[in-house]
């Protein structure tokens, strides 16, 4: 796990060795939580949870938390995680299950992504 201090490129995702990681978890995405508040992306575990404790243990709040995935065949966003419907539910979204439901939570995602992978 790593929360990225650096902008990086797709080549790092593809091989997180590079960043110091022992491996990639996933040979298709790599997960990955998104903080909103602070603009910070934690990268590479097994479960969203693992990276969702890492940040909470890094000064972030619960409720700043989106859990994401990359695909690293199109390098797009997948915005499914199981840490997401507390989220939704507090955006007033209760049925809208793991994806992320809100357009303004799905938009400052992208956003932070940017910012820390040149997609």
């Amino acid at each position: 796990m790593i929360i990225l201090k650096e902008r990086i490129g797709k080549e790092s995702l593809l091989d997180l060795k590079t960043l110091g990681e022992k491996e990639n978890f996933f040979e298709d995405i790599v997960k990955c939580v998104v903080d909103v508040e602070r603009e910070l992306l934690a990268i590479n575990a097994e479960l969203h949870s693992d990276l969702e404790d890492y940040l909470l243990k890094n000064g972030s709040a619960n409720k700043n938390l989106y859990g994401i995935n990359i695909n690293l065949e199109d390098f797009e966003i997948e915005y499914d995680s199981l840490i997401n419907p507390p989220r939704n539910r507090e955006a007033g979204y209760p049925r809208a299950g793991r994806t992320v439901a809100s357009p303004e939570a799905r938009e400052k995602i992208a956003e932070v992504v940017n910012k820390w992978i040149e997609m």
